[in-house]
């Protein structure tokens, strides 16, 4: 009902929006205001996107939780598409949406009513056989051996000594 209700509604009000706004400025102000209003969201969303993706990354890497960073992510993802849509109250929302606050607000507003029962980072992909329990210190894997005369094909990465 909530989403029949919000695709009747949105388009009614950037609809009477648009009729109010190109009624007091005119027809070309009104669509300047609105591909301009594009091209702004554009920006912001692909530097607040790039802010997001390091926040992930940077979870991922200090094996802390990704929810809030991925909840950001899919925030500024759906300004994204609120500021491509043409219209004035999409577009509010969308610039909302960009601003960390509100992002922080609607993030612990779905936090209060959503209820997480389980969460796990990563998981065991060993085989039962190779199985050992060693301790926390001892990192099990397995290698290659690469003959010495064969040439890289690139550079040192950096993580190894020469």
């Amino acid at each position: 009902m909530w989403l029949f209700l919000a695709f009747v509604s949105v388009p009614l009000i950037e609809i009477a929006l648009f009729i109010q706004v190109g009624g007091a400025i005119g027809l070309w102000p009104t669509l300047a205001v609105v591909i301009v209003t594009a091209m702004i969201g554009t920006f912001l969303v692909r530097n607040q996107g790039a802010l997001a993706m390091g926040n992930l990354q940077r979870s991922f890497s200090e094996l802390n939780d990704p929810t809030e960073p991925l909840a950001h992510g899919a925030m500024i993802l759906i300004a994204g598409a609120l500021l491509l849509t043409p219209g004035f109250f999409t577009d509010a929302v969308g610039f909302a949406l960009l601003m960390p606050p509100v992002r922080a607000g609607v993030l612990k507003y779905l936090q209060s009513r959503v209820k997480v029962q389980s969460f796990s980072m990563g998981g065991t992909h060993s085989h039962p056989s190779r199985r050992h329990d060693h301790g926390p210190d001892v990192i099990d894997g397995e290698f290659t051996e690469v003959d010495s005369d064969k040439k890289p094909t690139h550079g040192p990465s950096g993580w190894t000594k020469h």
